[in-house]
C-alpha cells in the first residue's frame, strides 16, 4: 500500500471511526439522528477559515466573509492580489464582530509558495484549519481566436490552478487533529460558474477555467474519501460583482438594467450574498452530506435551455 492511501485510512471522519449512537425512543419510534449541530445557532462557531477574492466592495468573497463571521468563526483570513479595500473590509468586520479575529493578506491566489504559507500560519497559529473558500477569479471579454496562448494560461492560472492550490495546501492541513479538532474534516469550496457548466454562459477562456474547477472538486472529493473533508465547486450565474459591474453600468446608463438576467425563470440578477449563504451552508457542518458537487446558484438558467420570456420556448 503506497503512503497517500495509509494517510487516508489513518484520518478517518468522525462518522467512520464512531459507532452510530442510539438516539432513543418517542413513543414508538426512533428519535432523528443529527450530525451537524443546531440551525439555529452560529453555523460556523469557532472554526478557522480562508477566503481568497475579498478585495471587491460588491463582491462574493466580501459578503462570504460577512456571512461567516456573523455565523460565529474564530479566524478569518481575507485574502486577495489588490489590497486596496482590504483594510476597510477588516475595520467593517471588527467592529460588526469583535469577537472575531480578521487577518488581511495580499498575494496571488495562484502563487503556490504564498497559498502553502497563509495555510501553514493558520494552522500555526489556531491548530487547525477548517473552511477554505477558492473564490479569486478574473474574466475577459475577447472571443478565442483574439486571445494569446499566455492570456489563455494566466486565466486558467488564476481560476483554475488557484483552487487545486487551495485544495493541495488545505486538505492537509484540515487532517491535523487536537484537543479542540479530535477528527479530521474541513470543507473546501472552489468558485466556477455556470460557465463552467453549460456552453454559451461566458468567453471560451473563462468557461474552461471554471470547467477545470468543478473537476477539480469532484477528483478532489474522491481523493480525500473517508477524511470527512468535503470538495465542491460553486456555480454562480449572473451575479453583480466588481467582475460584472461593467455589464450593469452599461445597462442602467441605457435604462436597460431590468433585462439582466431575463434568460433565467427567477428573471433577475443576483446580489453577492445570496451566493454567500448557499457558501455557509457548504462550509458548515449544516452541508455534511453536500461532497463533489457543482452547485448551481443561477436563479435557474442552467436547468434548462433559454427561453423568451411571455413564450413558450
Amino acid at each position: 500500500m503506497t503512503s497517500a492511501p495509509k494517510k487516508r485510512l489513518q484520518a478517518l471522519s468522525e462518522q467512520l471511526v464512531k459507532k452510530p449512537e442510539d438516539p432513543g425512543m418517542f413513543e414508538n419510534i426512533p428519535k432523528l439522528r443529527h450530525i451537524a449541530g443546531d440551525s439555529v445557532g452560529p453555523r460556523l462557531k469557532d472554526k478557522v477559515a480562508i477566503i481568497t477574492g475579498t478585495n471587491s466592495p460588491i463582491g462574493i468573497g466580501r459578503a462570504s466573509a460577512h456571512q461567516f463571521a456573523h455565523n460565529g468563526a474564530r479566524a478569518l483570513y481575507l485574502c486577495d492580489y489588490s489590497n486596496e479595500h482590504l483594510p476597510t473590509h477588516k475595520r467593517e468586520l471588527e467592529s460588526l464582530y469583535p469577537t472575531v479575529e480578521i487577518h488581511i493578506r495580499q498575494f496571488d491566489a495562484g502563487d503556490e509558495a504564498a497559498v502553502a504559507a497563509v495555510v501553514q500560519e493558520a494552522v500555526d497559529t489556531y491548530g487547525r484549519l477548517d473552511v477554505f473558500f477558492a473564490n479569486a477569479g478574473i474574466s475577459s471579454a475577447k472571443i478565442f481566436y483574439e486571445s494569446s496562448g499566455e492570456e489563455f494560461m494566466h486565466m486558467m492560472k488564476t481560476n483554475a490552478l488557484s483552487v487545486f492550490l487551495a485544495a493541495k495546501y488545505a486538505s492537509r492541513a484540515m487532517l491535523i487533529t487536537s484537543e479542540g479538532k479530535k477528527y479530521p474534516s474541513g470543507s473546501i469550496i472552489g468558485t466556477a460558474s455556470v460557465a463552467g457548466l453549460r456552453s454559451n454562459a461566458g468567453p471560451t477562456d473563462y468557461s474552461a477555467s471554471k470547467a477545470a474547477v468543478v473537476s477539480i472538486m469532484q477528483t478532489c472529493a474522491y481523493q480525500l474519501a473517508g477524511t470527512g473533508i468535503r470538495c465542491n465547486a460553486l456555480c454562480p450565474g449572473v451575479i453583480e460583482t466588481g467582475m460584472t459591474k461593467v455589464m450593469y453600468d452599461a445597462a442602467r446608463t441605457r435604462g436597460t438594467e431590468g433585462k439582466i438576467g431575463q434568460l433565467n425563470p427567477l428573471r433577475r440578477g443576483a446580489v453577492p450574498d445570496e451566493v454567500a449563504r448557499v457558501a455557509l451552508f457548504l462550509a458548515s457542518d449544516e452541508g455534511s452530506y453536500v461532497n463533489g458537487q457543482a452547485w448551481a446558484v443561477c436563479g435557474g438558467l442552467s436547468a434548462g435551455h433559454p427561453f423568451v420570456p411571455g413564450k413558450l420556448a
